[in-house]
């Protein structure tokens, strides 16, 4: 028999075993997923003089997580993560990156295997910088997002959702492109290319996680630089401000945003959760002590912020997502 001694030093061996094995699975990037769709079947609309180079660049992480961010894209995709127990629903993430790049990883990749995990079929949106030349301009961004619920919405059968069960998930400035299709999903912000092209572009729920919405005072305003250019017109800074332009068939929207965010001002979500109320849109905001910008998945252990995804996922079956 072990001794008092020895067991507590067999004890702390086996923490330390644990805590070791906890941080190698921490440390080894899980394999991406290798179902990658298109997002549009030939080259995107308006790409006739675009010379920007698509570019991955791995930022790094402290934890040895993986951090890429993709700059200059040129075809958008979809990668998508199927459940393994399907619940129905889906999900379009749409990470952020100040309309200067999209960070796939943590807002994305990560998410989405979270959400898989739940059971919805996820998708995440590479979508198109609006400073890269595009002719839709500050709209580039808006017609990948409208274009993604579409084929999203087309592959319903054949993936075990329901197609009156799609939400979109936007963070940062991809919370203003989730934003965007959410108040302009009837906009045509391009041509019809295919019969996908044919189905609703309406979110059927949206969630903006610390999302970038107004053009104004209260702007990110590196956002506004690269969708607007260095001096909006009064017209551009209201068209491009989501709570300037929900309507009445707007879907349930959830927010999320932390007081202490030093990059993109809390104002973006209370002026949004203002907008919808006076619609009387259905919505839920969570507003946290702290939590800062940018904290994803993988920033919020031992925070109250921590609460956010099942927040999320508790609204979202309360409105049939």
């Amino acid at each position: 028999m072990l001794n008092r001694r020895g067991t507590l030093a067999s004890l702390s061996l086996l923490v330390s075993a644990v805590a070791g094995a906890a941080r190698a699975r921490e440390a080894t990037p899980m394999p991406d997923p290798t179902e990658v769709l298109p997002l549009w079947p030939g080259d995107p609309p308006g790409s006739t003089g675009v010379t920007a180079t698509e570019t991955v660049t791995e930022r790094g992480d402290a934890k040895g997580l993986r951090d890429r961010a993709v700059t200059h894209t040129r075809k958008p995709t979809l990668t998508v993560f199927r459940p393994a127990k399907p619940n129905g629903a889906a999900v379009i993430l749409m990470p952020g990156g100040g309309y200067e790049r999209v960070v796939v990883d943590k807002e994305g990749f990560e998410t989405a295997r979270w959400l898989a995990d739940r059971g919805y079929a996820c998708f995440v949106l590479l979508y198109r910088l609006p400073g890269d030349g595009w002719a839709a301009g500050a709209d580039a961004p808006l017609q990948d997002a409208q274009r993604a619920v579409r084929l999203v919405r087309s592959k319903a059968g054949a993936m075990g959702f329901a197609p009156s069960r799609l939400a979109v998930m936007g963070f940062s400035a991809g919370g203003h492109v989730a934003a965007s299709v959410t108040t302009r999903f009837d906009a045509q912000a391009y041509e019809p290319v295919d019969a996908a092209d044919g189905l609703s572009a309406r979110p059927d729920l949206s969630a903006l996680i610390y999302p970038v919405i107004s053009m104004g005072a209260s702007a990110h305003t590196g956002s506004r630089r690269r969708l607007l250019g260095p001096s909006p017109t009064p017209e551009a800074v209201a068209a491009y401000s989501p709570d300037q332009g929900v309507g009445d068939k707007v879907p349930p929207v959830f927010l999320l945003h932390a007081a202490d965010d030093a990059t993109v001002p809390v104002a973006n979500t209370l002026m949004m959760f203002a907008a919808l109320r006076a619609k009387a849109i259905p919505t839920e905001m969570h507003v946290f002590e702290e939590g800062g910008h940018g904290f994803g998945l993988r920033a919020i252990a031992g925070k109250p912020v921590a609460a956010w995804p099942t927040l999320f996922e508790t609204f979202a079956r309360r409105h049939g997502i």
